[in-house]
């Protein structure tokens, strides 16, 4: 058989596509709507309902991460803002997504400086060192990379580090801190290491003054006042970032858990991971998975929402989604009828040909339980009020099969048997696995 493709083929090839009505009503379909409109399946479109059986007791309106990669960050910080609008009485409340953001930053760049100093002997176009000058300050982050944020340096109401251009738009800074950090790293690398030290020092500072010219410099000291639901005017004064968190957000950070759903050929359930060189606070918490079936993630879950607890998850959020609608249904769109073709890969497949991986994070708020199994999920997202039912967005469970990876829970929605797991020191996957991703 010739390994080309010959005009005789095309011949043939167009010839069928013509005689196939199917084929050219879709083509005439498609040259001037889109795709998602064009294979909207009306049966699931009329099953779409924003009711849920189970509720968190407050819910407060979607929080808008803008045109930056944040999501990891507002889906943890809005799950602290439940406990300062409860205990506080108020009837909305943000933290500073830009404070958040200028210490994870500032962090990332210190542990790719670390991370170069610790390479210096592998070749420039080695895999490692190329993935790690691909993007050094990358927007996104893990579950474990917040909560050493958090640690380390608290966080602050909104008003009192708002946001800036950059921190809703970081695509120019992120290049700005890209491009020296690779410079710097191209230094480091030929420097012996007696004078790494002192060297990574002033490059810090650099980075420390680059970031204060983007997004501003970080308060010391929290200086708040607001009115809570009754009128009563609340100052609060002289209290450090990390004070306000423990008295008005403490929700026990160190004590969840992240659970995976990663069906690959080269990962075992009940067996935890992490994965190298992923992070921002060097000696801070390292990321640590626990690899169980899918139905570990839905139950626990479950527990947290009946519990009156939001639950951070990963996903990959692009797929079988409909963001005007809000939806995500495996069956939401009818791509095999538009094309005349199946689409058969299943999640263990996608994952390992690079057809998915986590993308996005938000937080599940509410469930629909019928005979004791979840049917649909409530998720609050971080893309503001515009679309789906105000900003929230319904998952099915069905989806849920396919597209989530990740759940943080508290340890005590877990089995004995699944926390004995969790003592076992973490397998160590490539800094390019899948699992990683939702940091890139």
């Amino acid at each position: 058989m010739p390994k080309n493709i010959s005009i005789n083929d095309v011949k043939k090839f167009k010839n069928k596509f013509l005689r196939n009505n199917k084929n050219t009503a879709s083509r005439n379909a498609l040259i001037k709507n889109d795709l998602n409109t064009v294979a909207l399946n009306w049966e699931n479109f009329t099953q779409i309902n924003h009711h849920f059986s189970h509720l968190i007791e407050k819910e407060l309106p979607a929080t808008n991460q803008m045109a930056s990669g944040r999501c990891w960050g507002f889906a943890g910080l809005n799950l602290m803002r439940l406990e300062v609008v409860k205990k506080l009485g108020l009837t909305n409340f943000e933290f500073s997504q830009n404070y958040f953001m200028f210490w994870d930053k500032l962090e990332k760049a210190n542990y790719f400086l670390e991370n170069i100093i610790k390479t210096r002997d592998e070749n420039y176009d080695s895999r490692l060192i190329m993935h790690l000058v691909k993007a050094p300050v990358q927007d996104g982050g893990q579950w474990d990379m917040f909560v050493n944020l958090i640690e380390k340096y608290g966080a602050v109401p909104k008003d009192v580090m708002p946001e800036t251009n950059h921190s809703s738009k970081s695509m120019a800074m992120n290049y700005i801190l890209t491009h020296k950090l690779r410079e710097f790293a191209s230094i480091l690398r030929k420097k012996p290491a007696k004078q790494s030290a002192k060297l990574k020092k002033d490059m810090m500072e650099t980075i420390y003054n680059l970031l204060a010219m983007f997004l501003g410099q970080p308060p010391e000291i929290v200086n708040w006042s607001t009115r809570d639901k009754d009128n009563k005017y609340i100052s609060i004064s002289d209290m450090t970032p990390k004070d306000f968190c423990k008295k008005y957000a403490d929700i026990n950070i160190k004590d969840k858990v992240c659970l995976i759903h990663a069906p690959l050929s080269n990962k075992k359930f009940n067996t935890t991971y992490t994965v190298d060189f992923l992070g921002n606070v060097v000696e801070g918490q390292d990321i640590k998975y626990l690899n169980v079936e899918i139905d570990e993630l839905k139950k626990s879950a479950m527990q947290s929402i009946k519990n009156n607890e939001a639950v951070w998850f990963g996903c990959d959020v692009g797929k079988r989604f409909s963001r005007d609608m809000g939806v995500l249904d495996m069956g939401i769109f009818d791509y095999q009828n538009v094309f005349q073709t199946s689409f058969k890969m299943n999640k263990q497949t996608r994952l390992e040909y690079g057809d998915s991986e986590m993308t996005h994070a938000m937080l599940l708020t509410g469930v629909d339980v019928k005979n004791k199994k979840s049917a649909k999920w409530k998720i609050e997202n971080s893309w503001g009020t515009k679309n789906g039912n105000k900003g929230y967005m319904m998952m099915t469970d069905e989806w849920f099969d396919e597209y989530t990876y990740e759940v943080v829970v508290d340890k005590k929605y877990l089995s004995k048997k699944l926390l004995k797991y969790l003592d076992i020191d973490p397998i160590t996957l490539a800094p390019w696995d899948p699992m990683g991703a939702l940091a890139q």
